[in-house]
């Protein structure tokens, strides 16, 4: 056990072998969770001009308190026709132009709309007035290299009238599930098989975060077919191999990558489930060898190539994202190794709290579906205590 990698050991080495991927343009609409491979500038300054932060009557400050003539209405994206002059004032509406000559708005609220006259009281000079450039200045970087792009993200490139985005390629991955026992539903299973899960739950994670997956198939536990399969694998940007990597005698997948001239940087992980992963490269192919049961397969997904695909995509932050929450039972640790435990989570007054589902063997994958997070047990001695903060991963 000694002689594992602890997660951060194995997710590190495995960073360190990315070539980030060429950079593409790509339509601002079309690029939700694609990480910006150059800084993204505001074209226009962000308000374009001066505009009310409210419904209300635009005005001098100096003019109030006071009543003041009612000259124009102002409505958004129809400006005044004039300017304001000395004791007069003008409706207007949320997002409207403030007319030159006004430096403040009133609230409705506060107002006395009188319809040729309002009646308006002390004011400070530019209360709701949103400044022009308030937000940013045209030209400067609105969003830095390597942030992927979010809703809110790309809501701000729009505004600041951006319509294409220069981002990393979409990562190219292969996936390969291993195992003679294995059928693919609704075939009729014989004795001794079971139906293959791990390929369409690889395939779903895999395309969540962001990459364009070709599924190459299940494969027996032939020599002669994990070489003709492995070899088209390589050909990705990521071959992500599912089962066979352990020291069976029908473990054939680390050594048909070997004579196929895959570097193998690493071999198991001091973490449960999921300790036989298997990591390599040939050229900037990065090459996971994830186990067969299929928690593991998950975990070993989630905790390693979902990263290792943010980090070719040139992400700032590639690393895990723990969020916190609190136990709803105790959880013993181990000495040696992280457990990733499956559990449900629930919002309280005090945060979420996370209640570890029955059944948490790696082949249960039924049990695991009822879960929607991955805690995390830190390697340690003893337990840890209902209430203790740890960190979680949403499923």
């Amino acid at each position: 056990m000694s002689s594992l990698l602890t997660p951060e050991d194995a997710l590190e080495r495995i960073v360190s072998r990315v070539r980030v991927l060429p950079s593409e343009q790509v339509q601002l609409a079309a690029a939700a969770n694609r990480v910006l491979a150059e800084p993204a500038r505001a074209l226009v300054d962000l308000p374009p001009f001066p505009s009310s932060a409210m419904d209300g009557f635009a005005l001098r400050a100096a003019d109030a308190p006071g009543v003041l003539a009612v000259v124009g209405r102002v409505a958004a994206g129809r400006p005044a026709e004039r300017p304001l002059a000395p004791g007069e004032a003008m409706g207007i509406s949320t997002g409207g132009v403030v007319p030159e000559g006004a430096d403040t708005v009133v609230p409705l609220e506060i107002a006395v709309d009188r319809g040729d006259s309002v009646e308006v009281p002390d004011v400070s000079y530019g209360d709701n007035v949103r400044r022009r450039g308030g937000d940013i200045a045209c030209g400067e970087v609105a969003l830095a290299a390597g942030l992927e792009l979010t809703p809110t993200r790309i809501a701000a490139l729009a505004a600041c009238g951006v319509s294409r985005v220069s981002c990393a390629r979409v990562p190219r991955v292969a996936v390969l599930v291993t195992g003679t026992e294995l059928r693919t539903p609704p075939d009729e299973l014989r004795e001794g098989e079971i139906y293959e899960s791990n390929g369409v739950m690889l395939e779903a994670a895999l395309t969540r975060a962001g990459a364009a997956v070709d599924r190459v198939g299940v494969v027996s536990d032939d020599a002669v077919e994990h070489r003709e399969a492995i070899a088209r694998g390589l050909e990705a940007d990521v071959l992500v191999t599912s089962g066979g990597v352990s020291v069976g005698p029908h473990d054939l997948v680390r050594k048909v990558e070997a004579e196929l001239g895959v570097e193998e940087v690493f071999w198991g992980i001091a973490m449960r489930p999921g300790k036989p992963l298997a990591f390599g490269v040939r050229g900037d192919t990065l090459v996971f060898g994830l186990p067969g049961n299929p928690v593991s397969s998950l975990v070993g997904c989630l905790l390693f190539v979902v990263p290792a695909l943010r980090a070719l995509q040139g992400a700032a932050d590639a690393g895990w994202r723990f969020l916190p929450g609190l136990l709803a039972a105790p959880l013993r640790r181990n000495a040696v190794r992280d457990d990733f435990v499956r559990a449900r989570s629930v919002w309280g007054a005090a945060g979420v709290t996370l209640s570890p589902v029955s059944g948490q063997e790696s082949h249960m994958i039924v049990r695991a579906a009822a879960a929607d997070a991955l805690v995390r047990v830190p390697r340690g001695e003893g337990e840890l205590p209902v209430g203790a903060t740890v960190g979680y991963l949403p499923l």
